[in-house]
């Protein structure tokens, strides 16, 4: 498929969202790097809270774009639905991780980051019509 095919199948806002989401994304990663340096360094501890900040940004951001598409362009609720599970889980990490609770804090963060991964690279995402698992569209309706 060449590169005009496939920005022709993508649905309006979709680029908008894959931006959003990358930027979620590098910035879970970025907070991982910053907690590996929190024992080592005297300014890990710093970079580990503005990174929260910005973590936490981008996870709004997200959730506007996600809004903003939906609005705009009449698609699936189901981004929006994800962008919200993300800023509720993001909530959660900031609490946990104000509170000093390492035994929740790190896993959740792990799961963040595998979360925004599969929300990244999510095939079907971009298809015209396709609200359902990836290629729903494509497949013939069964009855039976």
């Amino acid at each position: 498929m060449t590169t005009r095919t496939a920005a022709a199948n993508e649905r309006p806002g979709a680029t908008f969202l894959r931006i959003a989401i990358a930027l979620q994304t590098l910035t879970i990663f970025l907070q991982a790097v910053s907690a590996g340096l929190l024992p080592d360094t005297s300014f890990g501890a710093q970079l580990h809270d503005a990174g929260a900040r910005v973590t936490y940004g981008t996870t709004m951001l997200y959730l506007l774009v996600a809004v903003l598409v939906w609005k705009r362009h009449d698609g699936s609720p189901r981004p929006v639905l994800y962008a919200s599970g993300f800023l509720a889980l993001a909530t959660v990490q900031v609490l946990v991780g104000v509170a000093h609770i390492p035994s929740v804090h790190l896993p959740l963060g792990v799961l963040m980051f595998g979360l925004s991964l599969l929300a990244l690279f999510r095939p079907g995402e971009t298809r015209p019509g396709d609200h359902g698992p990836a290629g729903a569209a494509d497949r013939p309706v069964l009855s039976g």
